[in-house]
């Protein structure tokens, strides 16, 4: 792997060179206290030094409302929206925020691929960027480091006030060719990026914990907090629910079809004709969406299906902690645990 210092000074430079082979979405400032991914158009506005974004990455590949076709009742014909398959380069990218990118891979390109997912997929290229935790961030308690490079092309390093760059594939190498702002260099590891919120057992001890869990007291207790709202699903970089609907034209002739995201934790979510709702209440919600992420999926790939992002909880306007909820859990079933050793 490649190791080469890149100034601070030199990064809308490397970014004007990108802009060569596509669109470059960028994280920039949007408010006063939010991020967003966004189409660069002046590349001194990119910010690199952030948290989170509002809304994950999964919204350049799988958006929040899309048309899917347009029909006629009138000859019952329909014509699907074709997705062109456009070059982009994806700067600024947290590892966190980069294997929710490849969870999404395994859920939409599994079995018969997901065209539209496919084609805004196929020629992206990805830049990592460290990170320093905050209060919300626990991607490494269900294995993800800052430093983890995987699915990249190109990582950026924080170094103290500047970057090393890495190249991870030839892709990446390929986007670098006639950039001359860059000087090899020895890689250097940097220390005194702690997580403030950490999960108390490894990942790989969750699905057992999950697996007793399911009457837990837990779930009552934070569903009397959670208010409904579905933020946690909308947020979150690796939920792909989504609902369809057809709207028709007053002519009642022609119309169109379109998809947008769904959230598990919304009270219409899981009903069905006849009234019948599977699961009504929120403490159901609550439950199937954590076990969603630690247990169901889990089980089959053998990896949370969680990334540590923090947003379901910076989000929360109930301040629900995903963690919190999981050492509660993990506590719950020590205590079980223990029990059942003294009476034996």
């Amino acid at each position: 792997m490649e190791c080469y210092s890149l100034k601070q000074s030199d990064v809308p430079a490397l970014i004007d060179h990108l802009g060569a082979y596509g669109e470059v979405i960028a994280p920039h400032r949007k408010g006063d206290v939010s991020y967003s991914f966004e189409p660069v158009k002046d590349s001194e506005k990119v910010v690199l030094e952030y948290n989170r974004t509002l809304l994950p990455l999964k919204k350049c590949f799988l958006p929040p409302t899309e048309k899917l076709m347009d029909f006629s009742l009138k000859d019952m014909s329909y014509k699907p929206t074709e997705v062109p398959i456009k070059p982009a380069v994806y700067f600024g990218i947290h590892s966190y925020e980069m294997q929710s990118i490849l969870r999404l891979d395994h859920s939409m390109l599994s079995g018969k691929a997901e065209s539209n997912y496919f084609n805004r997929r196929k020629k992206s290229r990805f830049i990592g960027v460290s990170f320093s935790p905050d209060e919300y961030h626990f991607s490494e308690s269900v294995g993800i480091s800052i430093e983890e490079m995987e699915g990249f092309d190109l990582y950026l390093n924080k170094v103290s006030d500047d970057y090393q760059l890495y190249i991870i594939s030839d892709k990446g190498k390929d986007l670098l060719k006639g950039f001359d702002k860059l000087i090899q260099a020895e890689p250097i590891h940097v220390e005194g990026r702690e997580f403030n919120k950490k999960i108390r057992y490894h990942y790989n001890r969750l699905p057992r914990v999950f697996q007793y869990a399911y009457h837990s007291k837990v779930w009552a207790e934070v569903a009397e907090r959670c208010v409904g709202c579905g933020s946690c699903n909308l947020t979150c970089p690796t939920c792909f629910c989504f609902d369809v609907n057809d709207q028709v034209e007053v002519t009642a002739e022609d119309g169109m079809r379109r998809r947008s995201w769904d959230s598990c934790m919304l009270s219409t979510f899981a009903e069905v004709a006849g009234g019948e709702n599977f699961r009504e209440h929120t403490l159901n919600r609550t439950r199937h969406r954590l076990y969603r992420k630690f247990k169901y999926i889990t089980d089959e790939e053998g990896l949370p299906w969680c990334v540590g992002c923090g947003r379901c909880t910076a989000f929360c306007p109930a301040d629900i902690s995903m963690v919190d909820i999981i050492n509660d859990l993990i506590r719950e079933d020590e205590k079980a645990q223990f029990h059942k050793t003294v009476r034996v």
